[in-house]
């Protein structure tokens, strides 16, 4: 049984006692802040701040900017999550995501943590070894959804089929312009949900299905959190998305989520540390009901052995890969979510490998077989990665000496970025550019790194 969830106290008094901070004192740094922003003076009588904490009072903007400004929050966020949401990212740590206990209960409370305001922390990673090592042993035994009936209005499954429709959308979405514009829609599908498993009436059974979505929603969130650059906010939301597979007891939806982890942590250099979330997920892989996630855990596992320099384990996960791959079935008849797995991208990650492992005539003919594949790679629906490995195969080209080649697929890319959000694509050019400034005294090399720039 979910019981109700405590009310919270204020935010700003919340960081009043954190840092040992009267009314007064407080105000006064306010109205300092103020100020020195230009605003002029500002009243300093304490009942100020008593009155901000009463639902319904906002103060002024000039105070609500001075505030934002103390705590080092962006003025954007002021007006994205109005008062007194904002003072969340004040407040950002991720005990509730990591500590809180992996039943039904603490979950909804994981889920409702990370669907608020995240405070931006770009390139820093929550969870050490410790923490993956526990967040797999605990996934293995989370608590399942129990039927909740003494609350709210009553959900029925219509209600899960509804945000899987969505997500669906945002999944390609997301395929199509980058992950910029899809993290709050993704965001707010997440709150929905979860506050669908707070206050409302459901079976058990319609309870997995609300707890599969919220897995879901969190993990495409995570993903356009790390496509940004934010690796931060994108274990929060991994860990709160496998939190939720284990309220779902999906154990196919949580390898899905390990995977998109992993690679996180081999790009983030912490190879051995997706390995370990790769080797959770494939522990019982019986229990994974979808070849395709089998032939996506085995690829990603190839990825993380390829960047540790170990050729023989990443080849033999590339043949695992596609030995999985030749059991599933047509994708509509497979989980919604690997309609991208096929030949062409098992073909991609296979040249990735090769390049990672110094080997880029191997990676070229993996390459040129991901395209020409009679179940080819698709460089329309996936035009954000179709630029990542245009890339890595331009630096195929110019590891082998062909500038021309490396220049070709360079002016492809720039053609291929335009309409895409994605950190991640802005700094797989910026490596091209790097690797080919040493080339720079040929006239169309100094070309493209001005056009380029």
């Amino acid at each position: 049984m979910i019981t109700a969830t405590a009310v919270q106290p204020h935010p700003l008094s919340t960081l009043l006692s954190r840092h040992g901070l009267t009314a007064a004192a407080y105000l006064k740094r306010v109205a300092d802040r103020h100020l020195a922003l230009g605003f002029g003076a500002m009243a300093h009588r304490k009942e100020k701040v008593t009155r901000w904490t009463r639902e319904g009072v906002t103060p002024e903007k000039s105070a609500l900017l001075a505030i934002a400004s103390l705590h080092g929050i962006d003025f954007a966020d002021v007006d994205r999550y109005g008062w007194p949401g904002f003072l969340l990212l004040a407040l950002d740590d991720d005990r509730t995501v990591l500590e809180s206990p992996w039943t039904a209960a603490g979950t909804v409370t994981a889920l409702t943590e990370v669907g608020g305001p995240v405070k931006d922390r770009r390139g820093f990673l929550i969870a050490s070894t410790a923490t993956l090592a526990s967040a797999l042993a605990q996934w293995l035994t989370a608590e399942p959804a129990l039927a909740i009936g003494d609350r709210g209005r009553r959900v029925g499954a219509e209600a899960a089929a509804l945000f899987d429709v969505r997500l669906d959308a945002l999944r390609h979405l997301d395929d199509t312009v980058g992950a910029g514009q899809v993290y709050d829609a993704a965001v707010l599908e997440l709150r929905l949900v979860a506050d669908l498993l707070k206050n409302a009436s459901y079976s058990e059974a319609t309870g997995r299905r609300l707890f599969a979505s919220a897995a879901e929603a969190s993990r495409l969130a995570g993903w356009c959190a790390y496509d940004e650059g934010r690796h931060a906010a994108a274990e929060r939301h991994f860990v709160a998305s496998l939190r939720a597979s284990g309220s779902a007891q999906d154990p196919t939806l949580g390898a899905v989520t390990l995977a998109f982890w992993a690679n996180l942590r081999y790009n983030a250099d912490d190879s051995h540390g997706a390995l370990h979330l790769l080797d959770g997920a494939l522990a019982d892989r019986r229990k994974i009901s979808s070849p395709r996630v089998k032939a996506m855990l085995h690829a990603r596992a190839a990825r993380a052995h390829s960047k540790a320099g170990e050729p023989l384990s990443a080849w033999r996960q590339v043949d695992a890969a596609f030995d999985a791959y030749a059991k599933a079935d047509a994708p509509d008849a497979d989980l919604a979510s690997m309609y991208w797995i096929n030949h062409g991208e098992l073909h991609q990650v296979a040249a990735s490998s090769a390049l990672s492992l110094g080997e880029p005539r191997r990676a070229l003919e993996n390459f040129h077989a991901a395209l020409t594949h009679a179940d080819p790679y698709d460089t329309d629906r996936e035009a954000r990665g179709a630029v990542i490995y245009q890339v890595r195969e331009a630096e195929a080209h110019l590891a082998l000496g062909d500038v021309d080649a490396a220049l070709d697929l360079g002016h492809q890319v720039i053609h291929t970025m335009g309409g895409i959000d994605s950190a991640r694509t802005t700094s797989t050019l910026d490596e091209l550019r790097g690797q080919l400034t040493g080339h720079r005294h040929v006239p169309a090399v100094a070309d493209f790194l001005d056009y380029a720039a």
